[in-house]
């Protein structure tokens, strides 16, 4: 059987760059070598692209320069050495890549334009959910409930005594909870608005809600989808930060997971439907993490959309598939299929 020569992207510049390399080297231990070649694209905190052998220790200094080629007739890689420049033709690219130029619809648009395929949400959806607000504003027109939210640019400030509190200030365009802050006073507002700033002019500023933390795992196309179980982030105190911790590897220090989560099964259904619903309505095809608040009355409140979930070892994502019998390895292999067969409309 030929092998198909898959080209990987890890790493990025985001402030999520040791998150990539963690999920990219979980899929690498879930990759079956006898359908896959792949060629790791490493890109370091820099924005230097290497070719390497994979994303363990040490690839930054023994890669070799390479990038991906806007040229279709290329339809892959240009390797750079004293030698000249040679190019590798590849079937297929994964990018294991998590926020700003990585899921946010910039790398998408360098994949369009060398006409290979790709894993994952397109240029649009990736661009739409990386952007809470705009994310927001999309679903409440689907007729998905969504938080009460106020968004500030970087010269604009909020009416302090107006907003019910707590509120959750938030980078608007920024992935995991780098520069989130929960506010219960107005006193509190200067420092977390310096805070999200550090990571985007654009600042969110959302009314907290009071319910459970849900999350779904979300795979396939539009009309096909498949869901894994449903997770609940289970808090001994203070709010959810994913990949805060310097070893996350062997847990959090306020929070752990439970999958399946503890839930009714209607309020599970609900969980999964509105996930559905959430998924389609923002354009997502390939996968995405979706995240949700579930009020003691049984009301869906849309959090967040991951459209490059976390693949590390530790991640929700790979995690609620596995809780619906579906490994990180078929995961990866239904990805390939559905992208190969041309079921991106």
């Amino acid at each position: 059987m030929t092998k198909l020569k898959l080209g990987i992207l890890f790493g990025g510049i985001s402030e999520e760059h040791l998150i990539s390399l963690r999920s990219a080297r979980e899929v690498a231990g879930h990759l079956d070598p006898d359908k896959y070649d792949p060629y790791w694209i490493g890109i370091t905190t820099d924005g230097a692209w290497r070719l390497c052998d994979g994303p363990e220790a040490g690839w930054e200094d023994t890669g070799r320069p390479v990038v991906l080629s806007p040229d279709r007739t290329v339809h892959g890689l240009l390797v750079i050495d004293k030698q000249g420049v040679e190019t590798i033709r590849l079937d297929l690219l994964l990018p294991v890549l998590h926020g700003k130029l990585g899921e946010d619809g910039a790398m998408q648009g360098l994949m369009e334009l060398s006409g290979i395929p790709y894993i994952g949400c397109d240029v649009p959806s990736s661009a739409v959910c990386m952007d809470k607000s705009l994310t927001y504003t999309i679903a409440q027109g689907a007729g998905i409930d969504t938080p009460n939210f106020w968004v500030l640019d970087e010269n604009s400030q909020p009416d302090v005594e107006a907003l019910t509190y707590p509120v959750f200030v938030k980078p608007a365009r920024s992935g995991s909870s780098f520069g989130v802050s929960k506010v219960t006073a107005p006193d509190e507002l200067p420092a977390a608005l310096a805070q999200a700033r550090q990571y985007d002019t654009k600042v969110l500023i959302e009314q907290a809600v009071i319910g459970a933390e849900i999350g779904c795992a979300v795979l396939g196309e539009r009309s096909n989808l498949i869901t894994g179980e449903v997770d609940r982030v289970a808090l001994t105190h203070g709010f959810f930060r994913i990949h805060q911790e310097a070893t996350p590897e062997t847990g959090s220090e306020n929070s752990s997971f439970i999958v399946p989560a503890d839930i009714s099964e209607t309020d599970r259904d609900n969980v999964k439907e509105a996930a559905k619903a959430v998924y389609a309505a923002l354009g997502c095809t390939g996968l995405a993490r979706v995240d949700m608040f579930l009020t003691k009355t049984g009301k869906v409140i849309l959090n967040e959309v991951n459209t490059l979930p976390g693949l590390t070892s530790y991640s929700r994502y790979p995690r609620m598939m596995a809780a619906a019998s579906l490994s990180l390895g078929e995961v990866v292999d239904r990805l390939v299929a559905m992208t190969l067969t041309g079921q991106r409309q």
